[in-house]
């Protein structure tokens, strides 16, 4: 079972570096549409400062190159798990990424993942897990998404934050969960956190902003927003889109994203071809939608807009 399990992960990893690679929205070469609304406003604001976070480990020192850098560190040492950040890698198919050297010292099977990773304050994919086995040890790398780093305008990586999930991989059961740890690199000083959120305002209330960039009719799936999405609610939030249309016909988008309180992120709402196709649909001239927002822990709801409505020029 478990052998099929990891094939079932390394196919979902191929397609997920294939979409990135043949296309992605904030990568693609294809000319796209802005978004536009009725009144046809761009915004441009600043986010506030951000909380410290519970456990910064160390500053790093930067070489005479100018490549980013971490000194090596031990991010975590907790009942019997040890997860030492060894280095920072650039892989010419990955992208950048931390090396890690994870220890289990307990007497089972575990499964080391991570609930949630923020650069430069962007919530950013990692595709990171690691299955150890009792008493071993293994070198992985935590890549960072090259195509969600270019997506937020980030050129230098300055601060990493991870929250680790430690789970029995035999049961799946969750052994621990932990409190943001942050590793700050030696471009740490020179971070550029200006939000990258030209684009049309969607949605402004309730501590939550959204702001519609462009419109790509060639995205690898089929037709990308991509979207610019604000957190400053007080609370971790989830946003999911409800009751889309294009051009006056339902659609069934691809579209969930999960923003923790004072962060940021870069999304794409997914349109696939098929939808476009069986409703004759060639070119995006209306998008209509709503957005659910609500608590990432207990799911209650923050808000649902009313109907929000766009176009691509």
């Amino acid at each position: 079972m478990k052998k099929i399990l990891k094939t079932i992960a390394i196919i979902v990893v191929v397609i997920i570096v294939a979409a990135v690679a043949c296309g992605d929205s904030s990568e693609s070469g294809d000319e796209k549409q802005i978004v536009t609304s009725g009144d046809n406003k761009d915004t441009s604001s600043t986010t506030g400062t951000v909380d410290e976070t519970d456990k910064v480990v160390s500053d790093a020192t930067s070489t005479a190159s100018g490549d980013v850098t971490i000194e090596q560190q031990v991010l975590l040492d907790r009942d019997g798990i040890v997860i030492t950040a060894v280095e920072y890698v650039t892989d010419s198919i990955w992208g950048d990424g931390i090396k890690l050297l994870l220890e289990n010292n307990t007497d089972k099977t575990v499964m080391v993942g991570c609930k949630a990773l923020i650069v430069n304050n962007y919530m950013i994919s990692d595709l990171f897990a690691s299955e150890i086995a009792a008493g071993k040890k293994a070198n992985e790398v935590m890549y960072l998404s090259n195509s969600q780093l270019k997506a937020a305008g980030i050129e230098s990586v300055g601060q990493v934050e991870m929250y680790f999930h430690v789970s029995d991989s035999e049961s799946y059961d969750t052994i621990f969960d932990t409190d943001c740890i942050t590793i700050q690199t030696s471009a740490f000083t020179t971070m550029d956190t200006t939000p990258n959120d030209m684009g049309t305002e969607l949605y402004n209330a309730n501590g939550i902003r959204i702001v519609g960039k462009t419109v790509d009719e060639d995205s690898f799936w089929g037709t990308a927003i991509l979207l610019y999405c604000e957190n400053n609610s007080g609370q971790n939030a989830n946003i999911s889109v409800e009751e889309m249309s294009i051009n006056g016909f339902m659609m069934n988008p691809l579209f969930y994203t999960e923003i923790y309180d004072g962060k940021m992120a870069i999304e794409d709402i997914t349109v696939f071809s098929s939808d476009l196709e069986e409703n004759g649909i060639e070119a995006i001239e209306e998008v209509e939608l709503k957005f659910h927002i609500y608590n990432a822990e207990n799911y209650d709801t923050i808000a649902d807009s009313e109907p929000i409505t766009f176009s691509a020029q």
